[in-house]
């Protein structure tokens, strides 16, 4: 049939979804229109039949696409056509992709695509919510394997009610922001910020999403049930019983050697030995291994090698609390920091967590260095901002940089986020604030490391942060029936383990949270736990950097803009401009500042000199009210006449001082007593209904007639 359209509807938060599907894009393996409110948001999914040939990883690509006609906008800039996936593209395709990857099958190794397109947009529908729950639908009426159905939200809370899926008004007066995602029992990822919420208040909001996203799971078994199809077979790729059972009878010595292993880099040379030892024993005997002549043995001994340490590790963990290292379950590494470490940065930072180090500096200017964000939504200005690099010789890889990873994009998302919350208001500090955070070395959370050094950057460049903030990373050990939470992983016990669990935030709560899991769902204990051990966590490393800073410097370093603001009325703003900008041009130059204003009239200027910043300043004043009557000014002459002088008291503001007020006695030639460019004390006598100024040198101090050459 041409069209065999299925609709399923559901109240959502009080808001009706529905889900469509039979009527486009009916030759993907999966396709669903998904709309609430005037947003509509197509999810198609398509998985390939065949592996590649060598293929040892899942491929999913998640990508989510925000067409500008969806909004009635034009696109930005010369090409006129949506390009490369912005920065916030990327971040939703990688909060729809993460809950996703843990519900396919183990060993699932076939391309596997989703693809999200927002056709239609209004403010009140959110898009990235309706392409998570489309992700989740298309994958759960298709044959591709699946362990769904899920269900994804957001959760804000307004005027102390939560709010599930607020409308794009409504984020403005929320104080936390949370997406969730869960299947009916349990919880598969979270990620949000928040205004320094307290762990209790966090849990809530996160339940409060779950407990809706139960309702969309019912309709998608319904879905499934009704008009879903029968799931393909495939044969797994993960490693082969008999292969593990020679790992286990030949190579558990070699392995217990490995993981006994403090150092992260002097480990990893070990495995790889391993590897290569388990690679060689294949070759000379492969059907011991389960293996053929064809097979790759150099991928099947890092299958079976990673699989044994993947045993081990949680065994050692779940029976005898023994983490890599000795390390107790709730034990925080060693940590060191350093402030004002670069000479001519702004404000600077270093931050080690044993083996993970992340370097911050903090750059401070004005409106020139905002960043700007073109978007369905409209054009943003960001104030402050937050970017994160990772560097391959962070971990001792030799290759080069090839631009920036969503990985990257996606920590320095989490890092921003988790500072942004403790950033001063526009009105206490105007501004421009960017944060680089350098990783130097990783082994294991470097996003959380990178929050820590930003905190300590901030306050070292003199920026009035309300709290200093840090975050931890949480993992989890489970069977199933037992779990281990262990604070501040290593990077193998993320590899090997089946959670990585974030939060930073300050003393008194959270300000960003993300979690990732590996299994099909944690349990409201384990959350629980481990946000618990987290804030524990997080506490002890406050106290760390604390002992290096812990509030803001009191003055800037030298050579860092600063910012005097005036406000003027708006009515006198083209006025200050001046014609085609003439006025505020000659300001600029003679003055060697940057002089910004808003639409509100608030003036804002930039410079590094403090007393030219307070003389421009009141330059503008003057220009804008004029002077008072009394008032004494240092003038320079910029023109002589018969019957006196006219003199600049600022630049753009000009008065005569007539030969009767220059001097105590007669005065026949004013080129006697004064000269173009001479500088002389003046007292404002009268202000005419003209506005012209009526100045007296003698009132200050008599003009001395000049002595003969």
């Amino acid at each position: 049939m041409l069209n065999d359209k299925k609709v399923y509807s559901l109240n959502y938060g009080g808001k009706e979804v529905t889900v469509e599907t039979g009527r486009l894009a009916k030759q993907a393996d999966g396709s669903v229109l998904v709309s609430c409110n005037g947003t509509q948001v197509l999810v198609t999914v398509c998985s390939a039949h065949e592996v590649k040939d060598g293929q040892d990883f899942f491929p999913l690509l998640v990508e989510y696409t925000e067409k500008f006609y969806s909004a009635g906008k034009f696109v930005g800039g010369f090409l006129k056509r949506e390009g490369r996936p912005s920065t916030s593209e990327t971040l939703n395709a990688r909060l729809i992709d993460r809950p996703l990857r843990p519900l396919f099958p183990e060993g699932y190794m076939f391309d596997t695509v989703v693809s999200c397109n927002v056709l239609s947009y209004s403010d009140e529908g959110d898009a990235e919510v309706l392409a998570g729950l489309g992700a989740s639908a298309a994958l759960t009426i298709s044959d591709i394997p699946f362990n769904g159905p899920i269900g994804t939200c957001k959760v804000g809370r307004v005027d102390g009610k939560l709010v599930l899926n607020p409308s794009h008004s409504q984020w403005a007066e929320s104080d936390l922001e949370i997406a969730v995602a869960a299947s009916a029992d349990a919880i598969l990822m979270v990620e949000g910020e928040a205004k320094i919420v307290p762990e209790k208040e966090v849990l809530e909001a996160i339940y409060f999403g779950h407990d809706n996203i139960k309702e969309y799971v019912k309709l998608m078994e319904q879905m499934r049930s009704e008009i879903g199809r029968p799931k393909r077979e495939f044969v797994s790729a993960a490693a082969n019983e008999t292969m593990m059972s020679k790992m286990r009878s030949d190579f558990a010595s070699g392995a217990r050697n490995c993981i006994s292993i403090d150092d992260k880099m002097d480990r990893q040379r070990a495995v790889k030995a391993l590897e290569k030892e388990v690679k060689n024993a294949m070759s000379e005997a492969p059907e011991a291994f389960g293996l053929t002549a064809d097979d790759s043995f150099g991928k099947e001994a890092y299958k079976g090698v990673d699989e044994l340490l993947y045993e081990m590790m949680r065994g050692d963990i779940l029976n005898e609390e023994k983490r890599i290292a000795g390390r107790g379950m709730t034990e925080v590494r060693e940590i060191e920091t350093e402030a004002n470490l670069l000479e001519h940065v702004h404000g600077s930072s270093l931050f080690t967590r044993g083996e993970t180090q992340v370097m911050a500096a903090v750059t401070i200017g004005g409106k020139h260095g905002e960043k700007m964000e073109d978007s369905i939504r409209g054009t943003e200005f960001q104030k402050f901002y937050l970017h994160y690099n990772f560097p391959p010789f962070s971990v001792g890889e030799a290759r080069g940089v090839r631009g920036v990873g969503r990985r990257e994009l996606g920590h320095g998302n989490l890092a921003e986020r988790a500072v942004k919350a403790v950033m001063p208001s526009e009105e206490e500090f105007a501004y421009t604030t960017r944060i680089v955070c350098e990783v130097m070395e990783s082994n294991g959370s470097s996003s959380m490391g990178s929050v820590c050094s930003a905190s300590m950057a901030l306050m070292d460049a003199g920026v009035p942060i309300s709290n200093p903030v840090a975050g931890i990373a949480m993992g989890l050990i489970t069977d199933g029936e037992r779990f281990k939470v262990l604070t501040d992983i290593l990077g193998d016990e993320d590899h090997l383990g089946d959670m990585d669990f974030k939060v930073a935030g300050t003393a008194d709560g959270i300000t960003a949270i993300q979690m990732d899991i590996k299994i099909t769902g944690l349990t409201r204990e384990i959350v629980e736990k481990s946000i618990e051990q987290a804030r524990e966590g997080r506490l002890h490393i406050l106290g760390e950097m604390a002992k290096t800073i812990s509030t803001k410097r009191a003055e800037f370093k030298d050579g860092v803009p600063r910012i005097v603001t005036v406000q003027i009325p708006v009515d006198k703003i083209g006025a200050l401009i001046g014609p085609g900008g003439k006025n505020i041009k000659k300001l600029q130059e003679d003055f060697d500042v940057t002089v910004e204003i808003t639409e509100e009239g608030l003036v804002k200027v930039l410079g590094t000199d403090t007393d030219i910043l307070n003389n421009c300043v009141a330059s503008i004043d003057l220009q804008i009210n004029g002077p008072e009557v009394g008032s004494i000014y240092e003038a320079v002459v910029v023109t002589i006449k018969e019957y006196g002088a006219f003199v600049d008291i600022i630049p753009g503001v000009s008065g005569l001082v007539h030969v009767s007020e220059l001097s105590d006695e007669r005065v026949k030639d004013v080129s006697e007593y004064l000269s173009e460019g001479d500088k002389v004390s003046v007292k404002v006598v009268e202000v005419d209904r003209m506005g012209r100024l009526k100045l007296s040198a003698k009132a200050v101090k008599p003009v001395e007639k000049k002595a003969d050459k």
